[in-house]
């Protein structure tokens, strides 16, 4: 992400809009020319790569572009590393240690040819002046460009574009997001994040008008804060992997803006045109579900399996349900395969599933999990909640067979 002095946005009103660069030639130009800068740089100092990239601060779209697309290609594409042959803690040391004995012009000469001699004779050959050189390895501008996986000037532009919506964010002290049907796997890997960044969501709603999923952190449980900000920034790349949705954040905007108001908006939908630069993860969590899926796709059945499922809101969370069953009737049921092992999760699933309210659910249990053993009792399950059990595999026919109950 970029910091909050390399961001560029003006208001519409009470409306942030962030500042977006077309995929034109001029933008193309000049990310390529920044890429060029870190590729050609590998082995030099991060002073002298900041040199380089000062000499295109010049280009017409401002020295602020320029230093944060070569911000992210330094923090997201490049390695840098100190380079030292010894601790420079312990070189200076003994470099200070025999200057404070010696005076006079020809001290420093003499003390760094000392400290080389010395360091030659302990197996670290070292000239003078890359003594010198070394003295101060450890400060971060001068660490080594090391390694550079080299993007190419579109996927740099769209990390610029992420990185200046992302900063929008981190003022937001209340973040909403309306999603309607999607698969599983991208409504997971959305919670995943959420619990990673320690973000809280309460959700609302239902499928036909979507869910609301309301963000913060504990703190903005007793007052509005911006402290969970930079973690709903970095929230954001997930949620551009999920299908639909809108997003709608209220902002805090900073204390030292003239005419800035006091209160300010942000809004985005899933047709943004924004690239997430997270790694999609596997449309399904298990081998069981992926071969129940491919069985099913065998069966004459006028039950339809659909990924896009519903989120079911339970006390303190959300069941993401691992597929929904519709019939051209009408009718519709979510299947939730149960196959994880652990006690404590599997107590979880059935207290959520107890406090969901939901009777158009399938419970799919493989018979390896002992239910008992992990204090789970299966009739406290709520009235229409139905249960499978499966052996080594989900068999479709076991499931339509609940279904026509």
């Amino acid at each position: 992400m970029l910091p909050t002095e390399l961001l560029l946005y003006r208001y519409r009103d009470e409306t942030v809009v962030p500042k977006r660069l077309a995929l034109s030639f001029p933008h193309q130009k000049l990310a390529g020319d920044l890429i060029e800068v870190f590729r050609t740089s590998v082995g030099l100092s991060r002073a002298e790569v900041a040199e380089r990239v000062a000499a295109l601060e010049g280009s017409a779209a401002g020295y602020r572009v320029v230093r944060g697309m070569a911000h992210l290609l330094a923090g997201s594409y490049a390695k840098f590393e100190m380079r030292a042959p010894i601790e420079p803690t312990l070189l200076r040391a003994r470099v200070f240690g025999l200057a404070a004995h010696m005076t006079g012009r020809e001290a420093r000469p003499a003390v760094l040819a000392k400290v080389a001699a010395q360091l030659s004779q302990e197996g670290i050959p070292l000239r003078p002046e890359e003594v010198e050189s070394h003295l101060y390895a450890d400060l971060t501008h001068n660490h080594v460009l090391s390694e550079f996986s080299e993007p190419t000037p579109d996927e740099l532009l769209h990390r610029y574009n992420l990185a200046q919506v992302q900063g929008i964010l981190y003022r937001a002290y209340a973040l909403r997001i309306t999603a309607h049907r999607n698969e599983p796997a991208r409504y997971k890997q959305l919670l995943k994040y959420l619990k990673l960044f320690g973000l809280m969501v309460i959700v609302e709603g239902d499928a036909e008008h979507g869910f609301t999923l309301t963000l913060d952190g504990p703190s903005s449980l007793f007052r509005p804060s911006t402290r969970y900000g930079l973690a709903m920034a970095k929230l954001l790349p997930a949620l551009l992997h999920v299908t639909r949705w809108t997003l709608s954040a209220e902002l805090r905007p900073r204390g030292d803006l003239e005419g800035g108001p006091e209160v300010a908006y942000f809004e985005l939908d899933s047709q943004c045109g924004l690239v997430s630069h997270y790694k999609i993860e596997g449309e399904f969590d298990s081998i069981v579900e992926e071969a129940f899926a491919a069985r099913w796709a065998k069966q004459n059945s006028e039950w339809t399996l659909e990924r896009e499922v519903d989120l079911v809101p339970v006390t303190g969370g959300v069941i993401v349900p691992d597929f929904r069953l519709f019939h051209p009737d009408g009718r519709s049921t979510l299947l939730e395969i149960v196959g994880y092992w652990r006690p404590e999760y599997l107590r979880k699933k059935f207290r959520s599933v107890n406090s969901s309210g939901r009777t158009d659910l399938i419970l799919a249990v493989s018979e390896r999990l002992n239910l008992e053993a992990a204090g789970v009792k299966v009739g406290d399950l709520p009235p229409g909640v139905r249960l499978v059990f499966f052996k080594g595999r989900l068999e479709p026919k076991a499931v339509l067979e609940v279904l026509e109950e």
